[in-house]
């Protein structure tokens, strides 16, 4: 067969995957739903309540052709007013938004400036067309500012994410001043910080408190927190206004669906509404995480590193029999193979300290 070789060379360095039927009869500390709304039917049925009144479901088109509903242009306004953007356009999957920017963006003459950890969809993006990239150590703000410092690019751009999916850890806030004193542009990948970090639960431009300025742009998912599915990216209206016009992903796939659109528009009010309890739980969640396995964790990502990947599968196998599912996390996607665990308000305290103990008798 094709590619026999390559598929014997993965499972002996024990990095082979499968997809599995997600088993709804065990305990969630796996997915990225982190506060559980996927869970909530009242927002499901007062989306489908919406949708089955009008006079259609699906978005049809393109946003550039006829697929631009009057669903996705109010919440693409929600999103700028909580969020303190000018404007902004919703797309298919963060992954997808990750790849608009940065081809976009990034033109002949330019540099972009990428965090070693970020995203394989913006690492994927580099290699598209040829762009000048220059990765820097994660989160060494030291670093960035040299290259910076020394660069002649007609335009900076600098790739970092609020909380890196990983790691869980906190982009540093300098580097808002940083871009700002080297006129670069910034490109916040708030994909697992959306929803989960902030006065407002906006992100990290909430959370450090940021004057929206000319040159960031904030892209977040729809998938996580937010418990849909899509993207959407945030900027000033200039920087839209070129995404629109240069854009693939925006300008030749299908509009993000009337159902997903909805569904997050209707999470997003739910998140303001009850943001004073969703903030208090996820504090509970952070407080025990630090009692059981004295991991200090700024969003709900508790990455527990085990640094084998035979056993790293083992114990995510052992503890899906005990009833909990967790996320086993290879080499190469991260540098030592860990236990990604979830903290979601999806899932009871109680059950979260129990699994907590779990994983450290299995490490």
């Amino acid at each position: 067969m094709y590619y026999t070789k390559e598929l014997q060379a993965l499972k002996k360095s024990k990095r082979y995957r499968t997809r599995e039927v997600v088993q709804t009869d065990i305990l969630d500390f796996a997915s990225n739903d982190y506060l559980g709304l996927s869970h909530i039917k009242e927002l499901h049925d007062a989306t489908c309540k919406t949708l089955s009144d009008m006079p259609l479901h699906s978005a049809k088109a393109s946003l550039l052709v006829n697929g631009y509903h009057q669903i996705h242009k109010d919440f693409e306004e929600a999103l700028c007013e909580a969020n303190g953007f000018e404007e902004g356009v919703v797309l298919g999957s963060g992954f997808n938004a990750n790849i608009a920017l940065i081809e976009a963006l990034v033109r002949r003459g330019d540099v972009l400036f990428m965090d070693e950890k970020y995203h394989a969809s913006g690492v994927l993006a580099t290699r598209l067309n040829g762009m000048d990239v220059k990765f820097f150590a994660h989160n060494d703000m030291r670093e960035l500012e040299e290259l910076l410092g020394t660069s002649d690019a007609k335009r900076k751009i600098v790739a970092v994410e609020g909380i890196y999916s990983m790691d869980g850890d906190l982009v540093p806030k300098e580097v808002f001043e940083i871009c700002d004193v080297h006129d670069a542009l910034l490109i916040v990948d708030e994909a697992h910080s959306s929803g989960v970090v902030g006065e407002r639960l906006m992100g990290v431009f909430d959370l450090y408190n940021i004057s929206i300025k000319p040159n960031y742009i904030k892209m977040g998912t729809l998938g996580k927190a937010y418990g849909s599915f899509g993207a959407f990216i945030l900027a000033s209206s200039h920087i839209i206004e070129y995404l629109i016009n240069r854009a693939k992903p925006i300008i030749y796939a299908t509009a993000l669906s009337l159902y997903d659109t909805l569904l997050a528009h209707n999470a997003l009010r739910y998140m303001q509404q009850n943001r004073l309890m969703l903030k208090e739980e996820i504090k509970k969640r952070q407080d025990i995480v630090y009692e059981e396995l004295g991991i200090r964790v700024d969003g709900l990502i508790v990455p527990i590193v085990i640094n084998d990947n035979e056993k790293v599968i083992e114990i995510r196998d052992t503890l899906k029999g005990m009833g909990y599912a967790v996320g086993g996390i290879r080499q190469p996607t991260v540098e030592k193979a860990i236990i990604r665990l979830i903290a979601r308000l999806g899932v009871g305290c109680d059950d979260l300290r129990d699994v907590c103990h779990k994983v450290k008798l299995q490490a």
